[in-house]
């Protein structure tokens, strides 16, 4: 301890340091521990005159913790690296911050007490918070998540509810379904009422993570809100019934969707295409490729591949060939994949003849067989045993 005044003064209950009574664990925040505010934890409980001489003490632990320390020379390589990388125009306010996480050490104090400090020492703006948390994004730092969650408790940071999305989003993408349930929770428990985007998002979520039940729950819920759905509400959780298996409850609400003339985004399109495509299931398949144009998408040879797909993978040859003709047709280029396609309905057949009559008709047109289509082939003479007799007639044909 040292001794810093001893004099004739007000004598309150709360520090002069609000920082040091600001004890925040980023683990279990979300989870019923919400720090005092800035503001909250500066409002003395008790505040009496005395005419008693009063000594004033300031631990020296606590002293050390708050004090707002340059960074010296003496840092690594790698530091001085991405200290070099930041931004020209970054004010040195954030640039200062930014310097003490690049830099930081959790053997040295927390991170709590250094944005603390930051905020005490370099008083920043929301706009300054933002800007660091993009650069730490920007860098995939480590501390990132843990910076935006501080972020939230702090007076200056003015938090909204863009703010939790944004965090739940990004623990969404990396799978981290807890932690963005504790985000979710925090933020209702503080007060914010759950909006479309941020339930949209927790449908996202839980899409991925394969959670089909919650995903549909906070779908419902989303409903309850009584306002129109848009469509990245309606593709979430189309996508969830896609990676759930079951692409007839996506198709189903697609049509919902169409007529409330809300259109789905291309990749919602595809992913439901795809996914009658693996099945095998043509019947889906051409609706939703019927959909697809319907929509005002353009099919392109990816698309049209899937098509010829779910022909192959139903063994249904012909088809697989009309779907092929039709895209050439429409003046589309044929990629090697969709040449590929066609050869292997034909081999699960057993029909030589006719794919050598489709390569033919590919030669005339100056269509060149590529990498894809020949391992096919290859592979398929290799299995009859034929190769030399094939070259052979291969030849003939070019020939006339």
């Amino acid at each position: 301890m040292m001794v810093t005044s001893a004099s004739y003064i007000p004598h309150c209950s709360y520090s002069p340091f609000p920082i040091i009574n600001k004890q925040i664990h980023p683990q279990s925040w979300g989870n019923g521990n919400p720090s005092l505010s800035l503001k909250q934890a500066m409002k003395p409980s008790s505040c009496t005159f005395s005419h008693e001489p009063q000594i004033s003490f300031i631990d020296a632990e606590e002293k050390r913790r708050i004090k707002w320390v340059e960074i010296g020379p003496g840092i690594t390589e790698e530091q001085r690296q991405a200290i070099d990388k930041l931004p020209f125009k970054m004010t040195k306010r954030c640039k200062a911050l930014m310097k003490q996480i690049i830099c930081f050490n959790p053997e040295k104090g927390s991170l709590e007490d250094l944005l603390g400090a930051w905020v005490n020492v370099m008083k920043p703006r929301r706009a300054d918070w933002l800007v660091v948390l993009k650069e730490l994004k920007i860098m995939e730092h480590p501390l990132y998540f843990l910076v935006a969650e501080i972020a939230l408790l702090e007076e200056t940071f003015e938090a909204n509810i863009r703010d939790y999305t944004k965090i739940i989003h990004g623990y969404g993408k990396q799978n981290r379904l807890r932690e963005a349930e504790n985000i979710l929770d925090a933020m209702k428990r503080r007060g914010f009422i759950c909006d479309q985007v941020t339930l949209t998002t927790m449908v996202h979520m839980y899409s991925k993570a394969g959670n089909l039940k919650l995903a549909e729950d906070t779908f419902e819920e989303i409903k309850l809100l009584g306002q129109q759905l848009d469509k990245r509400s309606y593709g979430s959780m189309i996508m969830a019934y896609i990676r759930a298996g079951m692409p007839e409850q996506g198709e189903g609400l697609l049509k919902e969707m169409d007529n409330l003339e809300i259109y789905a985004g291309s990749e919602v399109y595809k992913a439901l295409l795809r996914a009658y495509s693996t099945n095998g299931d043509t019947d889906g398949a051409q609706r939703v490729f019927g959909a697809i144009q319907l929509a005002g998408i353009s099919p392109d040879a990816k698309l049209c591949g899937l098509l010829i797909n779910a022909y192959q993978v139903a063994g249904q040859s012909e088809e697989a060939r009309v779907a092929f003709e039709n895209m050439r047709r429409a003046g589309l280029e044929p990629s090697d994949k969709c040449v590929a396609l066609v050869l292997a309905a034909y081999e699960k057949q057993n029909k030589l003849n006719k794919a050598l009559e489709f390569l033919m008709d590919l030669e005339r047109d100056g269509i060149v067989v590529g990498k894809e289509a020949s391992s096919i082939l290859a592979q398929w003479f290799k299995k009859l045993g034929v190769v030399e007799q094939v070259e052979q007639v291969l030849r003939e044909f070019a020939a006339k």
